[in-house]
């Protein structure tokens, strides 16, 4: 390779799952124009909320998501995702540990339009 060429890495996302453990604390891994790929780890139930100007793309990796709606709910097992509509109440949980991607707008609060001891510090990179 010459020194004007550029190696161009992939996002290796067993790499990025070792470097953090803490659940429902998104990290960021790449971004597009406004959208962030986030990956997180979970397990248990999350809490009731919903994002008023964004839909939320959920992209199970490992394990099984479910995410709960006031008049139903989706189950997701690994290699499928959902878009949950912007301004729909839900509450994702998973009985063990479940690897995602979440794809969203920069600056999306994790708990919606509430903030509380759940809000996860948005922008980290790793």
């Amino acid at each position: 390779m010459s020194t004007s060429q550029t190696r161009h890495t992939p996002v290796n996302f067993a790499h990025k799952y070792s470097l953090f453990t803490e659940q429902w604390q998104p990290k960021v891994v790449a971004q597009m124009n406004d959208y962030q790929f986030k990956l997180a780890r979970l397990e248990g139930d999350f809490l009731w909320h919903r994002h008023d100007d964004t839909d939320e793309t959920f992209i199970v990796l490992e394990g099984c998501l479910r995410i709960d709606f006031r008049d139903g709910f989706v189950e997701l097992d690994a290699g499928e995702l959902y878009v949950v509509p912007k301004g729909v109440e839900h509450k994702p949980s998973a009985e063990q540990e479940v690897k995602l991607m979440l794809i969203e707008p920069v600056g999306v609060i994790n708990t919606g339009n509430d903030t509380n001891a759940r809000t996860a510090q948005n922008d980290v990179w790793i």
